[in-house]
């Protein structure tokens, strides 16, 4: 959410954001809030000039029944009471317009930063760099669900009967792989200096506000029939809640935090939920990474963040490429974002394994999260970053580990997270 005096005082490059972003719709509400925010400032004025009113007809009605001028007195009293009424009325409009004002704000895209590439959906992201052979070998790689399931490692029909489509079970050497990838994942980011947490996986409406769009919440979000709460679609939601109207001490930062969760995701949309494969499900697990800094050290976590996600993948002997998303296919929080994608030797081309973006304050300010330095408070800066999201990420390692032979390889930085298997049979 963009601070409103920003809006006021820039306009039109809050208008030109909205128009790289391809939200035209929304350049009325520009004006519109502008509007409403002068009325409320006006309104408040004027409040503020009655009160203060108010105030001095107070003091004098003591001092006028004192010096016996009771029919002033009680014209005063009069006065004040009209005040009163007056402010009841004026304060009900203000929080309506401040209610409105609120709303619009939040439909409002963040600022995007000025490197990010102009392009309408994903089909305009961009390369940038590639790490790792994309090799094709001469046998042919089998579909994942078919390798899951030869290995006696998934059933969805069973999952099927208990859940519905989108979930499924995992079996044997297949859902051990699934467990040692996450524990290698957390693993990695703690040696890497991250703190590990496991948050709730719960949250209320007013922490999903402050994290998401209502576009995003609306696609994502599964709501607790009867209470204020949702299931959360990634542990970036909790972990950033966390710290909702905290003031952190400045010597505290960066805060630096890994966390494990199971996610829930809807999965609306043109996409739908993959019949027999696993790569888009309402239930899956992640390792995610989250950094609150200062405003000036966001840019550089953010190049830090999505760089680790590259070492881990490519220490599972999985090539990998980022993805600069365009303004189009940025989230409206969000000022920067990259994709990682795994190359699929099946199918000959990349495919989304995790993403990292730096939200700027758009989040603090929201949740009023907030660090203080001799200049005053500020709001802090928040990142995060899929360290691992499996089991999208485990098609990604069946196919570029699978052997001639049918059997699956294990790298060496997984071995102890296998009990030392190096091939799966």
């Amino acid at each position: 959410m963009l601070d409103i005096k920003f809006v006021r005082e820039n306009k039109e490059i809050v208008k030109e954001n909205i128009k790289k972003k391809f939200q035209d719709e929304k350049l009325e509400l520009v004006d519109k809030v502008i509007e409403l925010d002068k009325k409320s400032r006006e309104l408040k004025a004027n409040g503020d000039n009655l009160r203060s009113e108010r105030k001095k007809l107070s003091d004098e009605i003591g001092k006028l029944f004192r010096e016996s001028k009771k029919e002033e007195a009680e014209l005063n009293k009069q006065k004040v009471t009209d005040i009163n009424n007056q402010l009841v009325e004026m304060e009900k409009e203000e929080e309506e317009l401040n209610k409105e004002i609120k709303k619009i704000m939040l439909t409002i895209p963040n600022i995007i930063d000025e490197s990010v590439p102009i392009g309408k959906d994903d089909t305009e992201n961009v390369e940038m760099e590639r790490f790792g052979e994309p090799v094709v070998p001469d046998y042919e790689i089998p579909y994942h669900a078919d390798i899951l399931e030869k290995f006696m490692g998934v059933d969805k029909e069973a999952s099927g009967r208990t859940s519905g489509n989108g979930f499924y079970f995992l079996m044997g050497d297949m859902a051990r792989l699934h467990s040692a990838m996450l524990s290698y994942a957390r693993d990695f980011m703690i040696n890497k200096g991250f703190t590990y947490c496991i948050p709730p996986f719960m949250i209320r409406s007013d922490v999903v506000s402050g994290v998401m769009s209502f576009k995003e919440m609306e696609n994502m979000m599964y709501k607790i029939e009867g209470e204020d709460l949702y299931l959360i679609g990634t542990s970036e939601h909790s972990m950033i809640g966390r710290f909702k109207d905290q003031i952190i001490k400045e010597e505290s930062l960066p805060i630096t935090l890994t966390s494990y969760s199971p996610c829930f995701r809807k999965e609306v949309g043109a996409h739908g939920i993959e019949e027999r494969g696993v790569y888009r499900v309402h239930q899956f697990e992640k390792q995610e990474m989250v950094v609150l800094c200062r405003p000036e050290e966001s840019m550089e976590w953010y190049k830090k963040m999505y760089e680790f996600t590259v070492e881990f993948f490519r220490s599972l002997d999985i090539p990998v490429r980022t993805l600069e998303c365009c303004s189009g296919d940025l989230a409206d929080l969000k000022v920067k974002s990259c994709d990682v994608e795994a190359w699929s030797p099946r199918q000959q081309k990349y495919f989304e394994v995790g993403s990292c973006s730096t939200l700027g304050d758009a989040q603090a300010r929201r949740l009023a999260i907030r660090s203080k330095n001799e200049n005053g408070t500020y709001f802090v800066h928040t990142l995060n970053n899929t360290v691992l999201a499996t089991p999208r990420a485990l098609i990604a390692f069946l196919e570029n580990n699978y052997q001639s032979d049918g059997s699956i390889k294990i790298p060496k930085a997984l071995q102890p997270y296998m009990g030392g298997l190096e091939v799966i049979k």
